[in-house]
């Protein structure tokens, strides 16, 4: 979509709280694939990340007539979202929390020689990209919330420490401090142990079999591999400020954005299709 100027903006959010369903539709296209992209670096899985954004969307529009345009739309929904995310508690990763000792205990003691072929004819370098796509991702899950939430605003969607420190509640001095620290954190675990992006001994293709005995991947659901990828471009157009805190975005160069999966813009239609439009008028 068009980047849209906040008089735009405003006019869909007019149009849609009158009950206009188009101009409904225009907005929640406008920001879907944002609110997709933090969900799945929020919670570490499609499936978590898909059921996350519908009720993040659903939030939006019964708060649309709470917009008021002291900030940006995308800040906004930004705050939403970010807001949801850290208090959600149905995702794997909840049941399940990892730390970065425990990832790197996996990667330095798992019995990987042992497992036998799982591939299920699927080539291994396919498998090997997928695992590295989710690893990286699951990683995350190793930082706590709010680092986590700060790591990605600030590495993926490379948000201004203005605009990301009124997000998450705190001044942008302490934001910048904050996501430095946890930039080192995590370049430092890649440097030690991953053999992909850093310099240590793990290497995806010869850990794809292991991974897929741990659930960790299946060969015959490849979402990463499946998701139709977004240019880094468009992501950073929705923002009008941002910044470059140092100098180890490089290390990072999994953080990809995706299109949210058809499935999920599916639901979203069939939403719209049955939406009874008064709700938007709550607030």
């Amino acid at each position: 979509m068009d980047k849209k100027t906040n008089q735009e903006i405003q006019e869909l959010i007019e149009k849609a709280t009158a009950g206009d369903k188009k101009a409904l539709e225009t907005l929640i296209t406008s920001v879907q694939d944002l609110v997709f992209n933090l969900s799945l670096r929020m919670l570490g899985t499609f499936a978590d990340a898909e059921d996350a954004t519908q009720d993040i969307l659903l939030k939006m529009i019964t708060h649309l007539s709470s917009f008021k345009g002291e900030s940006s739309f995308t800040t906004w929904v930004f705050s939403i979202a970010a807001n949801h995310l850290k208090n959600y508690k149905k995702h794997m990763f909840a049941r399940y929390p990892l730390s970065f000792e425990y990832y790197g205990d996996d990667i330095e003691n798992g019995n990987i020689q042992d497992v036998p072929d799982l591939t299920q004819n699927v080539e291994k370098d396919i498998l090997a990209e997928e695992l590295k796509m989710s690893c990286t991702n699951v990683m995350l899950q190793c930082l706590d919330t709010e680092s986590r939430c700060i790591f990605i605003l600030g590495t993926m969607f490379k948000i201004d420490s203005r605009i990301a420190g009124d997000i998450l509640g705190m001044s942008p001095e302490a934001y910048r401090q904050r996501l430095s620290r946890i930039r080192k954190k995590m370049a430092d675990f890649l440097g030690q142990y991953c053999g992909e992006y850093g310099s240590g001994k793990c290497k995806c293709r010869d850990r794809v079999d292991y991974a897929i005995q741990n659930h960790r991947i299946n060969p015959m659901q490849l979402d990463y591999m499946a998701a139709a990828e977004i240019p880094i471009k468009t992501m950073i157009d929705v923002k009008n400020a941002m910044e470059d805190i140092d100098g180890l975005s490089q290390d990072f160069s999994f953080c990809k954005p995706y299109q949210s999966p058809e499935r999920t813009k599916h639901l979203i239609q069939e939403f719209l299709d049955s939406i009874q439009l008064s709700i938007i008028k709550q607030s």
